[in-house]
């Protein structure tokens, strides 16, 4: 369990018997099993959750109860909000098999489309609230991530993490959300090709400025959606720079990157490490206050890729950024660590 997510616990003296008696009574509704299915590698609050499932909010907030209390979810709190996950089995406690089962009987079965489909609204409703943030600033205001961490802090490392990858082949390599282009000098002198995706024209015409200027005949830059099908080439590396906090779903994110990955590729992903600081909603658009590495790597092993190097760098306003390496093949036997 990570620092962030708090399980919630049973009473302090609560038997074996009743233990198992709170998850049978958990997994006897069928409503409470399409939660846990909706929950699979994603979260939401209550409200979310009872819009996906037209239910009242209090009746919602039941059925979480009873999950909570067999062990099922568990919340995270992003700021003021509160976010129900999935409970991931753990520890030697004699229902870990039980649980390792259910999960795996409600992954067997595909999503119903009206569930799909109001997950999805959800999810377009998170993206909008992002898109109009980043609406504002077609005036060409700098970006606010540099209210956290300017580029520059962890341009070095990056670079000497892409750098150490024992690439076979360097033929062409994609960043998701360049902002104003500042690595895509870098990636062009590393690729031979360089493809760079933004669903923002106001900052996809900065990237594509700053290429013109630095005469990069070999960087395309696409106005396009990430997460949406395109019929794009499969790059050796993916470069992810301080974008994941801005998806709606960042799971989803992983699988849509994962698809676009050779392999023997590789996806590098720099992000915030999990935080408290909820004014960057605000003032940085942000959906996700940070990431637990835990979290990154479990939904990057469900998106069929493997964790590689990593590497940590603290900044002075109480900020933390990761940098992970994640490999398209099977797991090495030994992980690398910066």
């Amino acid at each position: 369990m990570t620092q962030h997510a708090q399980l919630v616990a049973h009473p302090g003296h609560t038997s074996p018997v009743d233990l198992l008696a709170n998850f049978c009574k958990a997994a006897s509704d069928s409503l409470r099993l399409d939660i846990l299915r909706a929950l699979r590698n994603d979260s939401f609050g209550v409200l979310e959750l009872a819009q996906i499932f037209a239910v009242r909010q209090s009746g919602m907030s039941h059925h979480l109860k009873i999950l909570a209390n067999a062990g099922l979810v568990s919340t995270r709190r992003e700021g003021n909000s509160i976010f129900y996950r999935r409970s991931l089995p753990q520890g030697d406690n004699h229902w870990r098999a039980l649980h390792e089962q259910l999960l795996a009987g409600l992954d067997a079965v595909t999503l119903d489309p009206g569930l799909q489909a109001a997950i999805d609204t959800v999810h377009a409703q998170r993206a909008e609230l992002s898109r109009q943030f980043f609406s504002r600033f077609n005036d060409g205001t700098p970006a606010q991530q540099d209210l956290i961490a300017h580029f520059g802090l962890y341009r070095e490392p990056l670079l000497g993490l892409l750098d150490s990858l024992a690439a076979d082949a360097r033929t062409l390599a994609i960043e998701v959300g360049p902002g104003e282009g500042g690595f895509l000098p870098d990636l062009a002198a590393r690729f031979e090709r360089v493809i760079a995706l933004d669903n923002a024209p106001s900052m996809l015409e900065r990237a594509s400025q700053h290429c013109r200027e630095a005469g990069l005949a070999n960087v395309d830059c696409l106005l396009a959606d990430a997460l949406t099908p395109q019929n794009l080439p499969l790059a050796d590396c993916l470069v992810c720079n301080m974008v994941l906090h801005h998806m709606p779903a960042p799971a989803e994110a992983l699988k849509r990157f994962a698809s676009l990955i050779k392999p023997g590729g590789s996806l590098i992903l720099t992000e915030l490490c999990s935080h408290d600081q909820s004014w960057v909603r605000d003032s940085c658009g942000d959906l996700w206050l940070g990431f637990d590495q835990d979290d990154l790597s479990h939904w990057a092993q469900d998106a069929g890729l493997s964790a590689g190097a990593s590497l940590y760098l603290g900044l002075r306003n109480g900020f933390q950024i990761q940098i992970q390496q994640f490999a398209n093949h099977p797991p090495a036997e030994e992980r690398i660590l910066l």
